[in-house]
């Protein structure tokens, strides 16, 4: 990595916090986290105040578009209601911030997410933050390429992603990689996989290979599952995986708790379990068949300090997703601070020493997808402790 250089600071009043620079030319970065600490996530919150009723945050003049499902009912909502909130915290600590968030609200409609689109363009919009679900970036992804503006979108779906269409979501692939990564580096030599079928697990398994193939490990059988039909897989590998050093296994959240069962089930033992992200929730933490497991996610730290000021300003916890908001803001503010007519050329946002962000140092890849710094966690006596920590840098 390059020196750090310093820039003008993002925040007003916030002490131990400075804009670091990553990357020879790019003079911009996002807020790194300053405050120590570990601590899980915080629940979701019951409800979302939102921060004012009006369609603009800021007065610069760069003009950005922010797509969320504002009106959509559910956890859709209120995640997007989140995220909105994070966006005016971020402008509200940003150091003179020269740019105009035109808010655009699509209820979870793809045909409205590309009517938004369009309508942020026609008032100018340079670049295009969000939407938040894959079929409102599908819909909405041509509308912004045919007019030449970039989109960082918000969902972790991906096969969305393409050049000009770079997902700041968090995604299995970084979590997969250094999982398998650490592993390897404790002398670790082969890796199993139970996954469910579907895009989820599809993702998974082409990474698990890839990094298995990387690491010149050995892979061992790879188990696919059905909904609802783990347990009969579980039973199948349980046969299966003698000698192998390793077992990945990983779900949406709600399956994951039944999987972890029936890996318990099956007498799966003696083998050291590997997860994603997805782990880092209470209830997945109490099962038995993963205690003394290892799975990826974003350092705390930095969320922990973010949720703190979150609930200074808006007197509510935010959802897990919410710094995506806060972190696609800061960074088009820093861009256009210190980019001048490239702010938003690929060749900028895909710089590959990346940005610090909330959860961590992130860069966009330029295929769209991108990649995090993560920790590495190990569950113990049900809770998650961290045992190595993310790296502040690529390099």
């Amino acid at each position: 990595m390059t020196e750090q250089t310093r820039f003008p600071s993002f925040s007003r009043g916030i002490s131990r916090r400075s804009v670091l620079g990553y990357g020879g030319s790019l003079g911009a970065a996002l807020m790194a986290a300053a405050c120590g600490g570990g601590g899980g996530l915080d629940p979701l919150p019951s409800g979302q105040p939102m921060a004012g009723s009006g369609n603009t945050i800021g007065t610069g003049s760069v003009r950005v578009g922010l797509i969320l499902p504002l009106s959509a009912p559910g956890g859709v909502g209120m995640a997007a209601a989140s995220i909105r909130n994070a966006a005016d915290l971020a402008m509200s600590e940003f150091d003179n911030p020269d740019i105009t968030v035109l808010v655009k609200d699509d209820a979870g409609e793809a045909n409205m997410a590309r009517d938004m689109v369009q309508q942020a363009i026609a008032e100018g919009a340079e670049l295009i933050l969000g939407p938040f679900t894959a079929p409102s970036v599908v819909a909405a992804a041509p509308v912004a390429k045919a007019a030449g503006r970039p989109m960082i979108a918000f969902s972790s779906d991906v096969s969305v992603a393409q050049p000009g269409v770079f997902l700041l979501s968090f995604t299995p692939q970084s979590d997969v990689t250094r999982v398998v990564g650490f592993a390897a580096s404790r002398g670790k030599k082969s890796v199993a996989a139970l996954l469910p079928e579907g895009a989820f697990g599809n993702v998974v398994a082409a990474e698990l290979q890839q990094q298995i193939a990387s690491q010149r490990l050995t892979e061992g059988p790879i188990q696919r599952y059905a909904p609802g039909r783990a347990g009969e897989a579980a039973k199948a590998l349980a046969g299966q995986i003698s000698g192998v050093d390793c077992l990945l296994s990983t779900d949406l959240t709600a399956e994951m708790m039944r999987t972890a069962d029936a890996i318990a089930a099956a007498g799966i033992r003696n083998v050291q379990m590997l997860g994603t992200g997805v782990w880092n929730d209470a209830s997945v933490l109490q099962k038995p068949a993963l205690q003394g497991g290892w799975f990826a996610a974003p350092d705390a730290a930095g969320y922990n300090s973010f949720a703190e000021r979150y609930r200074t300003r808006f007197n509510s916890s935010p959802t897990r997703t919410a710094t995506i908001g806060y972190d696609a803001v800061a960074l088009a503010a820093a861009l256009v601070k210190t980019q001048g007519a490239n702010r938003f050329s690929a060749q900028t946002l895909t710089n590959s020493s990346g940005f610090a962000g909330q959860d961590g140092v992130f860069r966009f890849r330029p295929d769209g997808t991108n990649e995090r710094a993560l920790a590495v966690l190990q569950v113990n006596n049900r809770t998650a402790q961290v045992i190595s920590p993310a790296p502040r840098s690529f390099g």
